[in-house]
């Protein structure tokens, strides 16, 4: 699997113009394929999105990279991340700065990722099952947001919880399109800039749970691997509030 990190790494990232060299070093650590259901293993390092249960799915390996470089972090941060999902985005995340606080509103899938990470030691990693418009206030301010789901506007919360010159991420919904934002909060002013067009699953609100013998389980179902065939991943890139 090292190799074919490596491989990933490189091809989808670094050759596509990927260069902050921290984050292509934090993917080629972080085991990507733990992430998803044992029977994706294989395609585990595929430019594509993967299911990994419940309507979600983790976000294709140029995208985390993306966003991961846009935050800009240098290794002190503390940073909040809205759409846990697997756990991926968060453990990349992890290696790039001090702590991560990472919200995800289907709990079985917050508990999923939560038991993983600190399986994998990513001690700098809290997960919480919440509703993630929130944000997480008693921790604030963050350095860094990220959001891995798409909003009609930028949340006032989100933005009250972010440091003097941090950045945050948030795919906006424009009608026929998404678009990735970066958000800077100058003094009283954010200020815009526009990243490429995505495509995500609405921010939804409230915490949702599910049936034990539902929730816990780690696989992909027949159906999800029947829906991988017949949609193309490989042109997909949704994610919900509640996934990475």
């Amino acid at each position: 699997m090292n190799v074919a990190r490596r491989r990933m790494v490189r091809e989808q990232l670094a050759d596509a113009g990927l260069e902050d060299r921290r984050v292509l070093g934090a993917m080629e650590t972080v085991p990507r394929h733990l992430f998803v259901p044992r029977l994706l293993h294989h395609r585990a390092h595929q430019d594509c999105a993967l299911p990994i249960g419940f309507g979600q799915t983790i976000s294709k390996p140029f995208t985390v990279g993306l966003m991961s470089s846009l935050l800009g972090l240098r290794g002190h941060e503390r940073v909040l991340e809205i759409g846990t999902g697997s756990g991926y985005q968060a453990a990349v995340l992890a290696a790039l700065c001090r702590e991560v606080v990472t919200v995800e509103r289907l709990a079985p899938l917050a508990r999923r990722a939560g038991q993983l990470l600190a399986s994998l030691g990513y001690a700098n990693v809290e997960v919480r099952a919440a509703d993630g418009r929130d944000g997480v206030p008693e921790r604030a301010p963050f350095d860094a947001i990220v959001v891995t789901a798409c909003a009609p506007h930028l949340p006032s919360a989100l933005v009250a919880q972010l440091t003097e010159g941090g950045y945050l991420l948030l795919p906006v919904d424009k009608g026929r399109e998404q678009i990735l934002y970066r958000y800077q909060r100058r003094g009283q002013e954010v200020v815009i800039e526009r990243s490429v067009s995505c495509r995500f699953v609405p921010l939804l609100p409230g915490v949702q749970d599910a049936p034990v013998d539902v929730a816990e389980t780690p696989e992909a179902t027949a159906a999800d691997v029947a829906a991988l065939a017949d949609n193309h991943p490989e042109t997909d890139d949704e994610q919900g509030n509640a996934r990475a």
